[in-house]
């Protein structure tokens, strides 16, 4: 009974043993493994055994890409400020057997180099090119610090400036400078915008004015055409009227001379017409000859009849 007892703790140990052996890898990690204190093979994405009571896993690595926020760092620029700044590095682990057995504390050791490469960029800046020069600062970091991570097995990707904080004096100096150009900034537009609505204003009086002038211009040209139009009918009218009434006339003439009318008559009628003309206003009235003489027969015949009238009333 006791040797069964003894089997089965046996089976047991031996399956617990073998169930320790084996090992699975997950995506996007790796696993170092030594035999006997010296590095034997990393494993990667997948199942592994090993060589139980001689071979152990050493250290297990993080292949993704992983962000480290540094605490913020005093840096003296060219100009003798100052200043404090913090860093954000984004890093990846390209060899896992250099990661394990290159550096004691891979983060430690980041961190610190970050900060000497920061001082020596920002010690040959000055303060105004320092704030305006992330970018420049960004590239020249990390391009340092990965040639000096590369014997550790790892790839620096990315760094980033996550603030730049001056000292108390320099921030107001600033915020006096940024107000001052936002006041200048602001009368410069305030100017252009007047400049621009007087512009608009006379712009505004020039179309008026042109407006205006042509709307009396054609005021004038239709005042002028109406008194074209009303002289022509006037005209017109003037012209039917003498028209009818020498129409008028020849219907008289036509008439009398079809009714037999001789010379005799026609002459008294024109005298007849004369006399009407000298009724008016006309100082000098020019009588053909035949009418003259006429006239003179009228006038004779009007002093005989007037003398004889005399002496009737003597007798």
């Amino acid at each position: 009974m006791a040797g069964f007892i003894i089997f089965i703790v046996l089976v047991v140990l031996v399956l617990w043993i073998l169930a320790s052996c084996i090992r699975i890898v997950p995506q996007a990690y790796a696993i170092v493994v030594e035999r006997l204190g010296a590095y034997k093979e990393t494993w990667n994405t997948g199942i592994h055994f090993k060589t139980p009571f001689i071979d152990r896993v050493a250290r297990r690595v993080n292949l993704k890409e992983q962000v480290v926020d540094f605490p913020p760092q005093p840096v003296i620029t060219k100009d003798n400020v100052t200043m404090q700044i913090d860093t954000v590095v984004f890093f990846q682990i390209t060899d896992p057997k250099l990661f394990a057995y290159g550096v004691e504390n891979p983060i430690m050791a980041i961190e610190n180099l970050s900060a000497t490469t920061l001082r020596n960029i920002i010690g040959d800046m000055e303060l105004d090119e320092t704030l305006t020069s992330r970018e420049v600062i960004n590239t020249k970091m990390r391009a340092s610090l990965d040639v000096a991570t590369d014997p550790w097995g790892i790839k620096v990707n990315r760094v980033e400036l996550k603030n730049i904080i001056p000292p108390a004096a320099i921030q107001e100096a600033m915020e006096k400078q940024m107000k001052a150009e936002r006041e200048r900034r602001e009368a410069i537009l305030r100017a252009e915008g007047e400049k621009k609505s007087t512009i608009l204003v006379a712009e505004g009086k020039k179309e008026s004015a042109i407006l205006d002038a042509e709307a009396e211009k054609q005021a004038a040209i239709l005042k002028a055409e109406a008194q074209k139009e009303r002289m022509i009918k006037e005209a017109e009218g003037q012209a039917e009227a003498v028209l009818k009434v020498q129409h008028a006339n020849a219907e008289g003439i036509r008439m009398i001379r079809e009714a037999g009318a001789d010379q005799a008559v026609l002459t008294l009628k024109s005298l007849e017409a004369f006399g009407k003309a000298a009724d008016g206003k006309a100082t000098k009235i020019i009588i053909p000859s035949e009418i003259q003489g006429l006239a003179g027969l009228a006038s004779s015949l009007k002093e005989i009849v007037t003398e004889d009238n005399i002496d009737t009333k003597e007798s």
